[in-house]
């Protein structure tokens, strides 16, 4: 599979439909920078842990790819931040995604390796698919930015892509019997 330059704004959107933001209005750009970040951060973290614990060479490219890409849009998105003057604003949803982060790698560090690449990949589609929920109910809605819009809607195929190799990973785990 092709590595994709401004691939997944990670996790950026896993929450943020969700979350207590400003009930009916949606996050604000700050905010959907921060969230953007924190997301990415975590989603990288989860995929370097899956890298260095899976077995599987599959798992392992998968993970990888997902430490890339989420590198770059961070760097990307840090950059594009910059150049607005926009500074990032910690919210619940950052929070959120943080602590949700944190108790996703606990729980994979306490796994036995036979039982880890199913719980990783299950919990990378389970994410990917609320990520494109959030991103196209919430975080394009309410970025105001032109470019922080156009950004959010260059990746979005990423997202696609990212979940169909994820959901392609666990079919071909649960045909093995993992």
């Amino acid at each position: 599979m092709k590595p994709i330059n401004i691939a997944a704004l990670g996790g950026a959107f896993l929450l943020a439909g969700m979350s207590g933001i400003a009930r009916g209005a949606g996050p604000t750009d700050p905010q959907i920078a921060a969230i953007v970040v924190t997301a990415n951060q975590v989603d990288i973290d989860a995929g370097r842990f899956a890298a260095s614990k899976t077995r599987t060479g599959d798992v392992k490219a998968f993970a990888e790819q997902m430490i890339a890409d989420h590198g770059a849009v961070n760097k990307s998105a840090e950059e594009l931040v910059q150049r607005l003057g926009v500074k990032p604003e910690d919210n619940s949803t950052s929070e959120s995604l943080k602590q949700g982060g944190d108790v996703n790698i606990a729980k994979l560090k306490a796994m036995e390796e036979k039982r880890f690449d199913k719980a990783y990949i299950d919990h990378e589609v389970a994410y990917h698919e609320q990520v494109l929920a959030a991103l196209d109910k919430t975080l394009i809605p309410s970025a105001q930015n032109a470019e922080l819009k156009a950004l959010l809607v260059k990746v979005r195929p990423a997202f696609v892509a990212h979940l169909e190799h994820a959901r392609q990973l666990q079919a071909s785990l649960a045909k093995n019997g993992a």
